[in-house]
């Protein structure tokens, strides 16, 4: 394996957990790698990268497929070069099955830079101690935002009844072998995955693709339950839950790890509950049960589980049924009128 430059001396330490976090700026930064950028990572999964400077530091964070976007463990650059590590954990278990030791991981990305594409790639050591395994990806840099959009001047279409309460016909699973347990009842698309059988249920999506809307339901959550609606198919707002709580990205009507409620108005759980969403322009506006909690927000990349990370593209609305039970009715979608 052929590794590039100066980090081919210094990726066998990288690699082991000698770590820097943040790196002072030098003459050899390359200012062209600051800012947001949207990866398809080893597999074709949705991934996000940013990269900020400020106080005399580059700092960045990266989303990796699923979960949140968190910060990375260094960044800094060499000859026109990006350099990002990241941590992970392994868990080492004995004989039975039970964990006796967590070892922390150390991945390295290597990213050189064709004007809006980064051509990356991950150097990520094998969980058995033995060897490197190397995987080339791409990134697109994510147009600057617009400006916040007027809503009082945005014009909307007819809705669209995206669930006839009787089947679920204009829906469809993600994951074709995935088990379903999403079902039409008394008016309600529900969804009740069986957590003892040992099976994956699958994610439900709108056959539809739809770009900018406003999409009001209703959404029934029991004690603990977690699902999530994402919009166009790479914004995930949050349902879970969260009665009583303070407000949390990862809570009810959160964009999930990247946009935290102004309020909690969440109701209890087994309670309906109402959902008002906007999104015009890359900006997010979430009413929940009356209580505006996200106003006019600016949305800065996709989020943990999106289909893709291209967020020019329409896409289809699709509700999380991986998790737990949850109900949805009453799903009325407003298309934006160009």
């Amino acid at each position: 394996m052929q590794v590039h430059g100066i980090f081919g001396r210094a990726l066998r330490g990288l690699l082991c957990g000698s770590l820097v976090v943040g790196a002072s700026l030098t003459a050899l930064a390359d200012d062209g790698f600051l800012g947001r950028w949207a990866l398809t990572i080893p597999g074709g999964g949705a991934g996000w990268l940013g990269i900020t400077k400020a106080n005399g530091w580059y700092d960045a964070s990266i989303l990796w497929g699923g979960g949140s976007v968190v910060p990375v463990s260094s960044v800094f650059f060499s000859d026109d070069v990006l350099y990002v590590t990241r941590s992970r954990d392994v868990r080492r278990k004995d004989a039975d099955g039970k964990v006796i030791r967590t070892q922390q991981f150390t991945d390295a990305i290597i990213a050189t830079r064709d004007g809006s594409t980064l051509n990356l790639t991950l150097y990520s050591p094998r969980e058995d101690g033995l060897g490197i395994n190397e995987s080339r990806f791409t990134g697109q840099r994510i147009p600057d935002l617009p400006p916040a959009p007027d809503l009082s001047k945005v014009k909307f279409g007819e809705p669209i009844r995206l669930f006839n309460g009787r089947d679920l016909a204009g829906w469809r699973l993600i994951e074709s072998g995935a088990a379903n347990g999403w079902s039409a009842k008394d008016g309600c698309l529900v969804n009740r995955p069986d957590k003892n059988s040992g099976k994956h249920y699958g994610n439900l999506r709108t056959d539809r693709e739809f770009e900018d809307f406003n999409l009001t339901l209703e959404v029934n959550v029991p004690r603990s339950g977690n699902s999530g609606i994402y919009l166009r198919g790479i914004y995930e707002i949050q349902v879970a839950d969260s009665y009583n709580k303070a407000p949390d990205s990862h809570g009810m009507g959160g964009l999930y790890s990247r946009i935290t409620p102004s309020s909690n108005p969440a109701k209890a759980p087994g309670e309906w509950q109402t959902m008002d969403i906007t999104l015009v322009d890359r900006h997010l506006t979430v009413i929940l049960n009356g209580v505006t909690i996200i106003n006019n927000q600016p949305v800065l990349g996709c989020t943990g589980g999106a289909l893709w990370s291209d967020e020019s593209r329409p896409g289809p609305l699709y509700l999380q049924g991986d998790h737990e039970a949850v109900d949805y009715r009453n799903m009325l979608l407003r298309p934006v009128l160009k």
